[in-house]
């Protein structure tokens, strides 16, 4: 629907009021403080990807994924029993099956994402890409987070960029498709808008901030203009696609603003690991020392909470 590209506005400075507002939003405290932090553990990708990640410390990220807040702390809060974990664990390609034969001999059905299509620069050829995501699809990930080509956003090829995601799409198969639009480097909010779109219409299950690889990652002007989108295809289709902020987000604090967020642009159906996602790799170990807090009233030392 090209027509919905050509027509798009973004009031740039309404969008960034209400991101200004936002950060001055009062967080929630206590027990509803601690009733967030366990949703937003629920919704997080546990992520490594660095250049020297080995078997060892991807066993050690899905050990955490499956016990992401401690025994104890979950049983002073009565949590214990609910089977809490976190959404998905994200590595590179080479990695997955290491991750995939880890949870599966600890009898744990957490996804394995893998990022995917030239991650995180996006400049290879179409064909690698496409091969990139079946051989993290033949390993085991069940999702799959491409990154587009930001050039076919920048020269406005909207077609080209179509054609490029519903072929990803068509290679994930039966694997969740998760679109990074790395939104730090599209040049305009309404270019944020029509690339949105754009994933959506080709068949995207999320659409994704930030590689977090970028100078600018996930930001609550980006944010709004997603979720927007996101609303937008929903009231045309009746497709619900998730969203997920990415890179940059450490703290507790900021992990229930996006939650707040989130509820106030899409509502609480969208407040599920399988319509929202928190892109990160030590937010939760904050998420643990306020969850720890909480339940003692002293912050953890370094050794009390080893694994976050």
């Amino acid at each position: 629907e090209l027509g919905w590209i050509s027509k798009v506005y973004v009031n740039r400075p309404a969008v960034e009021r209400h991101a200004e507002q936002i950060k001055k939003w009062k967080t929630v405290k206590g027990n509803w403080q601690a009733a967030w932090l366990l949703k937003a553990v629920t919704c997080i990708d546990l992520t490594t990807l660095s250049g020297d990640d080995a078997p060892s410390n991807v066993q050690r990220l899905c050990f955490k994924a499956k016990h992401p807040i401690r025994e104890d702390l979950l049983k002073a809060l009565d949590m214990h029993d609910k089977g809490i974990t976190v959404g998905a664990v994200c590595v590179y390609p080479a990695r997955v099956s290491d991750a995939v034969n880890t949870l599966k001999a600890a009898g744990c059905n957490i996804p394995v994402a893998s990022v995917a299509a030239g991650f995180p620069s996006g400049q290879t050829p179409l064909e690698t890409k496409l091969a990139e995501i079946r051989l993290a699809v033949e390993y085991g990930a069940r999702e799959i987070d491409i990154v587009i080509s930001r050039t076919l956003v920048l020269t406005g090829q909207w077609e080209g960029l179509y054609e490029e995601i519903r072929l990803c799409r068509a290679a994930c198969g039966g694997a969740h498709m998760k679109t990074i639009l790395a939104t730090g480097e599209l040049g305009s909010l309404a270019n944020v808008y029509k690339a949105s779109m754009i994933a959506m219409m080709a068949g995207s299950d999320f659409i994704k901030t930030s590689t977090g690889k970028e100078v600018e990652n996930a930001t609550f002007p980006v944010g709004i203009v997603m979720m927007r989108a996101i609303k937008e295809y929903y009231w045309q289709t009746g497709y619900k696609v998730g969203f997920k902020p990415a890179g940059g987000i450490r703290t507790a604090k900021e992990a229930i603003t996006w939650l707040m967020l989130v509820k106030e642009e899409l509502g609480v159906e969208w407040l599920t690991p399988e319509l929202f996602r928190l892109g990160a790799s030590s937010l939760l170990g904050d998420i643990e020392q306020q969850i720890f807090y909480h339940v003692t009233g002293s912050y953890a030392l370094q050794h009390e909470l080893a694994m976050a």
